[in-house]
């Protein structure tokens, strides 16, 4: 044993700390699933242009071509299903970063993704004849993945190899260097930031199906991974030397979760942008009702960040209507509140 302690200790405290499923939980994510469905159902009659709740049925059962179909079916359902899924896997994302590194302030952008994304997606637009948003979808993804693995490869070297305390100090300073590497080609070249700023802001509006499909192979692959990972993850909070008295190899787990939020991150930034927050606080909403346990605290995450990236969304489209603002500023404005609120109240254990 790594930490001088009996191995069936170590099995002991594990059990005593995560309890085995139970049905009330198993309630709560069932109930947890309609809400996401009937949050996507209520948002689709919102927006500049106010359609009925019957409108928005014959748009389904006897589509005729009129304007408001039309809107109902190429408008508010890609919106509403890109929502669905990139705050499902930002919120799922956060909460590996957060197991992942015992951290209970990390979040997919610990990595750089967002900055990576960023900084891929204006250069780019800058040095290559790049007008489809077809093609920043995946400029924006291979930044994001080269950004991560590049924190990880660094912060795996040196004694004790990859810890916690690297990854965040690594992906802290690859994140401010990428940002301003990207903020100066945008104050170099004024063209570039018109044509991606409400990109840069965080939005769903204008992706249509086509851009959603195509990452959302990589969205589905990383939620299924992250839900095969919990009990590793269990195993890795109660610490490194445990987790290898249990037989756990730390390394491999490792590798895994950041192969995880990559795809979570990295497909949710190249189809929406960068949205804040929801990685950051929706694990510590999830942790609040389910407790410490990853193969709960996961699902929950997926779900709790679906229902508020489409609130926040309908938010977006209302507060200045007929305008409306980039879902990314108001997941910011509505979840800073609960966010300082949580640290007041102390942030639990990951």
């Amino acid at each position: 044993m790594a930490d001088g302690r009996p191995r069936l200790f170590v099995q002991e405290r594990a059990r005593a700390r995560f309890a085995p499923l139970h049905l009330p939980s198993l309630v709560g994510l069932c109930l947890g699933v309609l809400l996401v469905l009937l949050t996507f159902l209520a948002s689709l009659p919102v927006g500049a242009a106010d359609i009925d709740p019957g409108t928005v049925v014959e748009a389904f059962v006897a589509f005729d071509g009129s304007r408001e179909h039309l809107i109902v079916r190429n408008v508010r359902v890609p919106r509403a299903l890109v929502a669905t899924f990139v705050g499902a896997s930002l919120g799922v994302a956060g909460a590996i970063a957060q197991g992942l590194t015992r951290n209970p302030l990390a979040a997919p952008g610990i990595l750089g993704i967002n900055a990576g994304a960023a900084l891929l997606v204006v250069g780019a637009i800058l040095l290559l004849p790049v007008t489809s948003l077809a093609v920043y979808v995946w400029f924006a993804f291979l930044g994001a993945g080269l950004a991560a693995a590049i924190v990880f490869l660094l912060a795996s070297f040196g004694h004790g190899g990859l810890t916690p305390m690297k990854i965040v100090v690594v992906g802290a300073a690859l994140t401010v260097l990428l940002s301003s590497l990207t903020q100066g080609l945008l104050v170099l070249h004024e063209r570039t930031l018109d044509e991606i700023r409400f990109w840069l802001a965080g939005s769903v509006a204008g992706r249509d199906l086509g851009i959603f499909f195509q990452v959302l192979p990589y969205m589905l692959l990383g939620l299924t991974g992250a839900l095969a990972l919990g009990k590793q993850l269990n195993t890795l909070s109660l610490g490194e030397d445990v987790a290898k008295g249990l037989g756990q190899r730390t390394g491999r787990v490792k590798a895994a979760a950041v192969g995880l939020i990559i795809l979570l991150a990295g497909s949710s930034v190249a189809v929406a942008g960068p949205i804040g927050f929801l990685g950051l606080a929706v694990p510590h909403l999830a942790r609040r009702l389910v407790g410490l346990d990853y193969r709960w605290v996961l699902p929950y995450a997926a779900i709790l960040g679906a229902t508020l990236l489409l609130l926040g969304d309908v938010a977006a489209r209302v507060v200045l209507a007929p305008e409306e603002l980039p879902v990314g500023v108001m997941t910011a404005v509505l979840g800073a509140p609960v966010f300082v609120v949580l640290v007041h109240q102390g942030a639990r254990r990951v």
